[in-house]
């Protein structure tokens, strides 16, 4: 009952002030034209003065006195309010409308008693003329001219015919009385003109009321976000641009805070958009209570905001930055949920950072991407730095997708050696980029940005192709080891990938080893799970690459079948020095047989550390101490040449020595 009365109200409130604003207009067209109620004033005037000459009856120069007093009143008055109106000055209330209400009756009263006066006291048919006349042409014109306030005009239309049909008819002649019927008549023409007036007056102001306001309705919608009621993203690039092109030297720095919510789509997923509608609501709220008057805030899309500060130097951005994110660290409320948010701010200071909108705009973006990369939850500044970085990263995604296409993407291949009878047992094929620009890009660096930009399914397919069609040139059996990413492993193509290079390369399938890292078990969904075991049932070798680096449980090794555990070259180079390495790395070794699984040690580079490995019980190395990464051709040489002899010395060839593929 509540909500209705406080809604019935509010809309009684809206219509009232509706209206309010229509009767406003209405009593500023009685004062539109000072121009037409002076001319209807002269009239009266000399009219009344005409017959006050005429009669010489000091009753009716009494009444002529009066005219031309209201008349000269009215005129006044009207004057001074239109100069107020022009000036937007006026206000159209009650009084100004009773002061014009009183003038024009006084003043049509008079008239009306002017002519009653002159047809009852004089026989002058000249003085009866200029009085009916008077008085009638006056009626006809003011029902029209005041038909925005309709009880004005109808009384003033009584005040001077009603008189004068009296006076008409007191007289006594026929014609007289007939003229005194068709005044009366007259009367009601004029009264239903006057309403029908009034009321297309009133419905053009409606309309036009109307208008303006979904006029304001629609501006609001455009400049307006309608989850939040910030600012959107046109309203503050305008305001921005304002302040760049007109105020920026009235302001001795201006700064751009630019944040978004931490893993908010994992919020809208988990718990749903309402939750994270609710979320956006809360956080501008509170963006409100941190920024209060020193800025503007606006929601640029999504879970991204945008504070401008004028008059905000880098100390400044940098203390409010701090303040939003403290802000956060209380969490938030919402419903049955209480969720631990963070937020990551990036932020730039023209004229240092930018002399542009756009250019600052970009720098503050770039600025809170840096935030994010070096773990969230944080504010970065801009740099010149940073737009190095961003730009380097620009041109490798740009050029990624020209690379497949391009031929600029070449596979070399590092052998893997059995230890036991020194022959190749197979060979881990390694991605290489020559940027025809920046030059090579190691995987480290440009497999990230794929993974990014999604398009590692087209990269990862392109290396299976050519590493099976490589491996069916190889003379002997050995096989080829892939890298997948684990972004691929998220993916439903990679079955298909691997089935279309098998089947395009005549490679069987046993001779195709995928390395995958223990990165993989921190995604809990499945479908890694899935995709693997999938892999497996076609007769894929599995290994585990860089074991011992990543993952801390060894749980998986029950839920998963690997052939292959390949131990990361970081303990390998300490083998030799420290027991600890030496320790664990006859740990694994030991795990490994005990699990009948082949084992690689990375990495190896000296004499000593094939030895340790030798010791540890490991199957298989790899390292420059055999071979660095050679072309496809260079390794069905070397296949075809038999066992090889470890040299701590090898051939100095120019491919990067970077593993990542």
């Amino acid at each position: 009952m509540r909500a209705i009365r406080t809604f019935l109200i509010s809309r009684l409130a809206r219509h009232t002030a509706q209206d309010a604003d229509v009767r406003r207009s209405l009593v500023e067209t009685l004062y539109a034209s000072p121009a037409s109620l002076t001319i209807g004033a002269v009239t009266g005037t000399a009219v009344g003065i005409v017959i006050a000459n005429l009669s010489q009856d000091p009753t009716i120069d009494a009444i002529v006195a009066a005219v031309c007093i209201v008349a000269a009143l009215r005129v006044v008055t009207a004057i001074f309010f239109h100069r107020q109106l022009v000036r937007g000055t006026a206000v159209a209330s009650r009084v100004w409308e009773l002061v014009y209400e009183l003038g024009a009756w006084a003043y049509a009263g008079l008239l009306g008693l002017m002519s009653f006066a002159t047809l009852v006291a004089s026989g002058n048919s000249v003085m009866h003329m200029l009085s009916v006349s008077m008085a009638t042409g006056y009626a006809g014109g003011i029902s029209g001219r005041n038909a925005g306030r309709v009880h004005i005009a109808i009384g003033q239309v009584c005040l001077a015919l009603l008189p004068t049909a009296t006076g008409l008819w007191l007289e006594g002649s026929t014609g007289y009385r007939v003229l005194a019927v068709a005044m009366v008549m007259m009367i009601l023409g004029l009264a239903e003109i006057s309403s029908t007036t009034h009321r297309i007056v009133v419905q053009a102001l409606k309309g036009k009321r109307d208008q303006s306001a979904l006029a304001e309705k629609f501006e609001r919608l455009a400049r307006y976000d309608s989850l939040t009621g910030l600012e959107n993203r046109m309203a503050m690039q305008m305001r921005l641009q304002d302040i760049f092109d007109n105020h920026m030297s009235s302001h001795d720095a201006v700064a751009i805070l630019w944040m978004d919510i931490d893993r908010f789509k994992e919020i809208n997923d988990s718990l749903g958009h309402i939750v994270g509608d609710q979320l956006l609501r809360i956080v501008a709220q509170r963006l409100k209570e941190v920024v209060r008057d020193n800025g503007w805030i606006a929601r640029f899309g999504g879970d991204e905001f945008v504070i401008i500060c004028p008059n905000a130097d880098r100390l400044t951005a940098q203390t409010m930055s701090r303040e939003i994110i403290e802000y956060f660290a209380h969490g938030f409320g919402i419903g049955d949920h209480h969720l631990e948010v963070t937020a990551s701010i990036g932020y730039a200071v023209a004229p240092q950072d930018g002399r542009h909108m756009d250019e600052l705009m970009q720098h503050a973006d770039i600025a809170l991407y840096e935030a994010k990369r070096e773990g969230r939850n944080r504010a970065s500044s801009f740099s010149w730095l940073f737009k190095e970085r961003f730009n380097r990263v620009h041109e490798i995604e740009t050029g990624l997708r020209r690379a497949i296409e391009g031929q600029e993407l070449k596979l070399v291949f590092q052998p893997i050696v059995d230890l036991e009878s020194l022959h190749i047992d197979a060979c881990e094929a390694l991605l290489r980029w020559e940027h025809p620009t920046l030059g090579p890009i190691p995987p480290s660096e440009f497999i990230p940005i794929a993974e990014g930009m999604g398009i590692i399914e087209d990269i990862t397919s392109w290396v299976l192709r050519n590493a099976c069609l490589a491996a069916a040139s190889w003379p002997t059996d050995a096989r080829v080891a892939v890298n997948i990413s684990p972004a691929s492993l998220k993916s439903a193509e990679l079955p298909g990938s691997v089935i279309a290079a098998l089947l395009e390369s005549g490679l069987p399938a046993r001779r195709l080893e995928l390395e995958v890292t223990e990165s993989i078990f921190l995604d809990d969904s499945g479908q890694a799970n899935t995709i693997l075991l999938e892999l497996q049932r076609i007769g894929l070798r599995l290994a585990l690459d860089d074991f011992g680096t990543g993952y801390s449980s060894l749980s998986y090794l029950r839920s998963y079948r690997f052939d292959t555990l390949k131990v990361d070259q970081s303990f390998m180079a300490g083998v030799s020095a420290n027991a600890e390495d030496r320790a664990i790395v006859r740990a694994i070794g030991n795990l490994a047989r005990d699990l009948a699984m082949d084992t690689v040690a990375e990495g190896i580079e000296t004499l000593d550390q094939l030895d340790h490995a030798r010791d540890a019980g490991f199957t298989n190395v790899q390292g420059y101490l055999f071979s660095r990464p050679i072309s496809c051709e260079a390794v069905a040489a070397l296949i075809a040449s038999g066992p090889l002899i470890p040299s701590e010395e090898p051939p100095i060839i120019t491919y990067p020595r970077r593993r990542l593929s």
